[in-house]
């Protein structure tokens, strides 16, 4: 067992490749957290993980119980907290995933403000964010479902 050296505690070994694979069988390679389909595309299994629903820091076991196939986003939305069950975990890193939507949405439409001041027209800055995004959007490493 490795020794953790800011808490001095001993934590379960990381989850072996094999291991890994297992439980992404079992768990059909779909995140349980967004429901992300692993196998719809490499992109997408790219981005596939397994999680430890009690943090290996938190004294989490590497028991298959305590195992999830996820994605790296919502590895690192739930982070290292602690919850009661996978249950409250899920409902913790979909409500994360909603507000963090609701404001990149809010980050790309231009405020009405800004929209009069220009007379409608997109200043430069908002013409370099579009061409980044087109250029992202297209990229074969973008995770977005076709």
């Amino acid at each position: 067992m490795p020794l953790d050296l800011i808490s001095l505690r001993f934590l379960d070994r990381p989850v072996t490749r094999r291991e890994g694979i297992e439980i992404l069988k079992r768990d059909q390679n779909r995140c349980q957290y967004c429901g992300l389909d692993g196998s719809a595309s490499f992109e997408n299994a790219l981005a596939m993980s397994v999680d430890f629903v009690i943090p290996r820091a938190r004294k989490g076991k590497k028991d298959p119980a305590n195992l999830v196939a996820c994605c790296r986003s919502c590895n690192m939305i739930k982070g290292k907290r602690v919850y009661r069950n996978f249950e409250e975990a899920k409902a913790y890193v979909l409500k994360r995933r909603e507000e963090m939507r609701q404001a990149w949405e809010r980050r790309e439409s231009p405020l009405p403000e800004q929209a009069a001041a220009t007379g409608g027209k997109p200043s430069q800055k908002e013409k370099s964010k579009a061409a980044a995004a087109s250029v992202i959007s297209s990229s074969p490493l973008s995770i977005r479902q076709q």
